[in-house]
């Protein structure tokens, strides 16, 4: 992987990271098509550089992060814990398959149409919004949004649209449900990172770090205006426009694997 590879697939990572298009996804795409190869390092690094992304909600989100813990109110915290262990579990014990199932372009292509159909009816599906605030989640919408987020162990299918697709199936406004998968993704991208690199580091070379940390670096700045954008378009309106995008781009992607284009 050369630095101008890493910094496109960061850029990808950080557009589509807080977006229901499946972050994941975009970047096996995007590595395929600039014929990165697939090795132990490609895949810490598709994992990996979420971080970068993820730092963006802790700073953006820094003030409501805080507001608990200045208030010795300990369980928002507690419910993160509750809806990230899940995610934690199927990790663990599907790790392997995990990894097999990024490098299938296919797999990406059938999830990410099959995802974009079901969004083009989630406004209408989930219509009730009787959770406004963090208060009022408790610790079972907690839990059922973290088993919802473990689908997104499926490449192409949207950690940030499985997790928000489960607040909303929980009653928790559009803006409350993207919000709270934005708080969720930290302590599950900060697992899923370390895990992934206590695997690798010790094969890792100087310039596989630096690519490691320019990525984060790209990850993070483009990640801070991807959410502003995101949260405004979603409360005005809705899912609809990305369920178009996705079936799009799968239906494309799967005709790029028939045609042999992307194995």
């Amino acid at each position: 992987m050369t630095l101008f590879e890493a910094i496109i697939i960061a850029i990808v990572e950080g557009i589509t990271e807080f977006l229901p298009i499946s972050s994941t996804g975009h970047m096996i795409i995007t590595e395929k098509l600039l014929g990165v190869e697939s090795d132990p390092f490609t895949r810490l690094f598709i994992v990996g550089i979420q971080l970068g992304a993820i730092l963006s909600v802790v700073v953006l989100y820094y003030k409501r992060l805080m507001k608990p813990l200045q208030n010795g109110n300990w369980a928002f915290y507690a419910k993160l814990l509750v809806a990230v262990i899940p995610a934690l579990a199927f990790g663990y014990f599907y790790s392997e398959k995990i990894d097999q199932l990024l490098d299938s372009a296919l797999t990406v292509s059938v999830s990410m149409i099959a995802g974009g159909i079901f969004l083009l009816f989630i406004d209408k599906i989930f219509r009730e919004e009787k959770i406004q605030n963090e208060e009022q989640i408790s610790y079972t919408n907690a839990l059922v949004i973290g088993l919802w987020q473990c689908v997104a162990m499926i490449p192409g299918v949207s950690r940030s649209a499985a997790s928000i697709i489960g607040g909303m199936q929980q009653k928790l406004s559009r803006k409350l449900a993207a919000e709270f998968s934005f708080f969720l993704a930290i302590p599950t991208m900060a697992a899923a990172t370390a895990h992934k690199f206590s695997e690798t580091f010790h094969t890792l070379e100087y310039g596989q770090m630096k690519l490691f940390l320019v990525g984060n670096a790209v990850a993070f700045i483009v990640a801070v205006l991807a959410i502003r954008f995101f949260i405004t378009f979603l409360q005005e309106h809705g899912f609809r426009v990305f369920g178009l995008y996705r079936i799009v781009a799968g239906v494309i992607l799967l005709l790029l694997v028939i045609l042999g284009i992307i194995n």
